[in-house]
């Protein structure tokens, strides 16, 4: 064990744990309603019987002489009912009903403030030195001084490796007696990939500043679709601002792709959890299928001959591929006349259909099916200054617009594990037990008015602080698209040349022209509707906005986007 360790966990504990049988404060077990985590959740619909063929949902996954099982079944150790998201507490798990030959890697938390939904890895060595028993436990966090609502008292200790051997998850128990050594395993250093913290799961606050504990859940620290780190399940602490011993995600040696679906469990996969969006009452923007826009009239410049543009063929076989995406040498736009380019600019829902990407992510664990959407066109912006609304003319539009949900699946079983909301070239991610759904498993997306980015609920969203900002409209409407009526597999690396991908999925340049006007001419339109004390605020946070969104700048297609070799941003 190297020593900065051992000196790190020693003056941790001297300085932070005082003695394990300190006496508890006055805030022991109280009385609390009933939370959100009391309920387990489940998805509206059972899981359908997958297609057979490969790996996939077979229950287990071999990581080259580890063999790793999903458990959701969970037995609830500790809990405290102040702190986190929501000031709700945490609770605190072990894995139960283990496989025979598994063994526990680590123990779960999840804030309280939704219904307990997760899961944590267990291993099974088939090589005879994948695992190994830990050499000792460090306390690393004990809750006996802290003063909040609890049940009894936590502590969390970190499994101490033996040498070549990484830890992978704490170990959570209701006593300060040390866990037994063969409660959990350690895994060989090979087998170890480097982990980060990601979602704050309880403590003092988010920031790596805050004084106290903080506790995150992790993943690995690479991640795409060659990354072999696999997430564990486990959480990672931070204790005033100070990492506490590092723990590791596994890592895949193995094929990782021997376990991702093929083609018929890939199809079967989408109509299960294909989404429903639903588009603003307002909407005058929709959606299209690639084709439609190309048949109705899109047309293909060439800077130095834009007094000739080319119509695009349907599926995009005349345009450039190759060259340098960023020369600005090529661009798409809409057609010339004033008719065609109306219509063209509506969208066609009826022709609408959706572009399936699927990758394998944490190390073939999981998969991506990333749902693309094309929309002819972004419409203009409206800003919310404090209680006034203002409807731009020019800033916002542009021509072309792609935008996408992502479907997270379990390679273990097949079920929805998380969904992401595209939002503007970032996102967030959602866990099923705050989606809303429709027949069946298909979770629903809002579109937002003109903008197009995805939301999980209905409501206002706005991108900006101090009451000024841009607005995200989303609402329920009776218009609405199933992704899984009309939809093509375009991309699925692994599958080779199973999958022929279209002409215009290669395309590298911009989906519409870049245009820049003068925004000095934008505001003062803008601010003879204002009171005057709003004025310097609101050109303010105009001139703060992207370069992109005070012009005209057409997007990259899908396969130019950071997220389709890597993991969403």
């Amino acid at each position: 064990m190297p020593i900065n360790l051992l000196i790190f966990l020693l003056l941790l504990h001297n300085s932070t744990m005082g003695s394990c049988h300190t006496l508890q404060s006055s805030a022991t077990t109280i009385e609390t309603k009933a939370l959100a985590i009391d309920t387990s959740f489940k998805l509206p619909s059972p899981l359908p019987s997958w297609p057979p063929g490969n790996g996939f949902a077979s229950g287990t996954i071999d990581l080259g002489g580890l063999v790793v099982c999903q458990i959701s079944s969970l037995t609830k150790v500790w809990a405290t009912h102040e702190g986190g998201p929501d000031n709700l507490g945490a609770s605190f798990y072990v894995p139960s009903a283990l496989p025979d030959g598994f063994f526990m890697l680590g123990s779960y938390a999840q804030p309280n403030n939704q219904a307990l939904y997760g899961w944590v890895l267990v291993g099974k060595d088939t090589s005879s030195s994948a695992l190994k028993l830990p050499i000792d436990y460090a306390l690393v966090w004990s809750s006996e001084s802290l003063d909040i609502k609890k049940e009894g008292n936590g502590y969390i200790w970190s499994p101490v490796p033996p040498d070549g051997y990484k830890a992978l998850g704490y170990i959570i128990t209701g006593s300060c007696d040390k866990p037994p050594l063969d409660k959990v395993r350690c895994v060989r250093a090979d087998l170890a990939e480097k982990c980060k913290a990601d979602s704050w799961i309880w403590g003092q606050g988010k920031s790596s500043n805050s004084s106290g504990l903080n506790l995150f859940t992790c993943q690995p620290t690479t991640r795409g679709i060659q990354a072999q780190g696999v997430s564990v399940g486990s959480f990672v602490a931070d204790i005033s601002g100070v990492r506490s011993p590092s723990l590791s995600c596994l890592k895949n040696k193995g094929n990782i792709s021997s376990n991702m679906p093929n083609l018929d469990q890939i199809k079967a996969l989408f109509e299960a959890y294909s989404p429903f969006i639903y588009f603003h009452p307002r909407e005058k923007y929709f959606p299209s299928s690639v084709n439609w826009f190309f048949s109705n009239g899109a047309l293909l410049y060439h800077k130095g001959n834009e007094s000739n543009p080319i119509r695009i063929q349907p599926n995009g076989e005349n345009l450039p591929l190759g060259g340098s995406s960023k020369d600005g040498m090529y661009w798409l736009d809409l057609p010339q006349d004033i008719g065609s380019k109306d219509k063209v600019k509506k969208g066609d829902l009826h022709s609408s259909e959706v572009y399936l990407h699927v990758k394998s992510m944490f190390g073939g664990t999981s998969t991506d099916i990333v749902v693309w959407f094309f929309y002819p066109f972004n419409g203009p912006a409206r800003a919310k200054i404090e209680l006034i609304t203002i409807s731009f003319k020019k800033i916002g539009e542009h021509v072309g617009d792609w935008e996408h949900v992502t479907l997270r699946i379990s390679n273990f079983n097949g079920e929805l594990s998380k969904v992401y909301f595209s939002q503007h070239g970032r996102g967030t991610w959602v866990d099923p037990p705050n989606l809303e759904f429709q027949t069946g498993n298909k979770p629903i997306a809002y579109s937002s008015l003109h903008g197009h980015a995805m939301y999980s609920k209905a409501g206002l969203v706005l991108d900006g602080n101090g009451g000024i900002g841009i607005r995200n409209d989303a609402a329920k409407s009776k218009t609405a698209m199933d992704a899984g009526v009309r939809y093509s597999v375009v991309a699925v690396g692994y599958l080779g040349t199973d999958i022929v991908e279209p002409p215009w999925l290669n395309y590298t340049r911009k989906w519409g022209p870049r245009i820049d006007y003068d925004i000095n001419f934008e505001l003062k339109k803008v601010e003879e509707m204002l009171p005057k004390k709003l004025k310097p605020k609101f050109e303010k946070f105009v001139r703060s906005l992207p370069h992109q969104i005070r012009g005209e700048h057409g997007p990259y297609g899908p396969r130019m986007k950071k997220n389709w070799n890597g993991d969403e941003v």
